[in-house]
């Protein structure tokens, strides 16, 4: 088999059957002992029993898997219990959005006193991230939050359920694997609602405000992948070719988003914190009506967005009323036909205050007020 190698600066390696190599940058980092993490679902899976069975030839195992999505600060502190319990040396995370997530920071606390929120983004008196963390290998197997090759973890309050950014390059697996095959036994509407998350993740950074032509570049070409992939992975989801694109489109929106966020993620995070709506989902239900309200502010930018996924139009306008259309549309073939009244959502005076106090949408094209909020829930349900 051949594996195609990057640095992004994060080492990945990507294949059909790339997951064969864990051991070998196992033994080549002197790791012998192991704990691998992955969330609840996925711990019952046989993906898992394999790849615990073939670490067990080369190096001891143990498993932590007690939390599922959304996760909060306590699924991170009995992480690292179970870490230090085991006196593992290095950590294998498995999953999606929040295993990654959780995975990243429970070798962040296993070096570091404290609490998690501590060491919060942006906040006042935070501790630095200043020790070694031990070495870790990232393993996607959703093609959504991209949160192999970044450098942050989004974990929620026990109580209150905000969530709270971690961020800091250190936070960087040394290392991922990115093997198609493990995405093929995912269920349709995760394998959609990932997907859209990764799509919203691109869109959003080539909208966000300031100058990154890298990123830029990087999110049109992702939004390309998605736009001749998804619908594939979905529909036929032993394409290995559809997963391995999904994959580092998803990938590659990690990357974009350096660059910024933007209202569809405020709205998201909201939905989250206030009804605990799946991550994907709520961006997907969200997408149309927050591209649209920045029309008015990003129109050039929306049109090439349009014709990233294939809608060719000599007038702005039109192109950017059929981007929106595309993206009903693609919701629509996806599965996605409800919007949130039918996931018991409704407009609250605390889903607002959320949605307006989220860091995303400030950088955003266009500005957004309170009522702004209330409309796009709205226009969403």
């Amino acid at each position: 088999m051949e594996f195609s190698h990057f640095s992004f600066p994060t080492q990945i390696v990507y294949g059909n059957g790339s997951i064969s190599q864990i051991c070998e940058n196992l033994k080549k980092n002197g790791k012998k002992r192991v704990l691998l993490v992955t969330d609840r679902a996925l711990a019952r899976l046989p993906i898992i029993e394999n790849i615990v069975k073939s670490l067990h030839k080369k190096v001891k195992v143990s498993i932590y898997s007690d939390f599922a999505g959304n996760p909060i600060v306590s699924d991170v502190d009995n992480g690292v219990k179970a870490f230090k319990a085991f006196k593992a040396d290095s950590l294998i995370v498995v999953g999606g959005g929040a295993a990654l997530d959780v995975g990243k920071v429970i070798g962040l606390m296993a070096t570091h006193t404290g609490h998690l929120f501590d060491y919060e983004d942006g906040k006042e008196g935070a501790l630095p991230v200043c020790n070694e963390i031990p070495f870790w290998i990232a393993i996607p197997t959703t093609a959504g939050t991209g949160s192999e090759v970044g450098r942050s973890s989004v974990i929620s309050d026990d109580v209150s359920k905000s969530k709270k950014i971690i961020f800091d390059p250190k936070l960087l697996a040394p290392l991922v694997i990115v093997d198609p095959q493990l995405t093929t036994g995912l269920p349709p509407g995760v394998t959609a609602a990932t997907g859209m998350d990764a799509l919203t993740h691109n869109i959003e950074a080539y909208l966000a405000k300031g100058y990154h032509p890298i990123c830029d570049a990087i999110a049109l070409e992702a939004i390309r992948m998605i736009a001749q992939n998804l619908e594939k992975a979905v529909q036929h989801p032993n394409d290995l070719s559809a997963r391995g694109n999904m994959l580092m489109a998803s990938l590659m929106g990690s990357i974009a988003f350096q660059k910024g966020l933007g209202l569809t993620h405020s709205c998201a995070h909201a939905l989250s914190t206030c009804f605990d709506t799946h991550h994907g989902l709520a961006n997907a239900i969200m997408l149309p009506a927050c591209v649209h309200f920045n029309l008015t502010a990003a129109p050039d930018r929306c049109s090439r967005i349009a014709e990233a996924v294939g809608i060719i139009e000599n007038s702005t306008n039109k192109a950017n009323e059929k981007l929106i259309a595309w993206l009903k549309n693609l919701n629509y073939r996806l599965g996605i036909t409800n919007g949130l009244t039918q996931l018991n959502v409704t407009i609250t005076e605390q889903l607002l205050n959320v949605a307006q106090a989220d860091g995303c949408h400030a950088l955003g094209p266009r500005p957004v007020s309170r009522e702004d909020f209330k409309l796009l829930f709205k226009q969403s349900m």
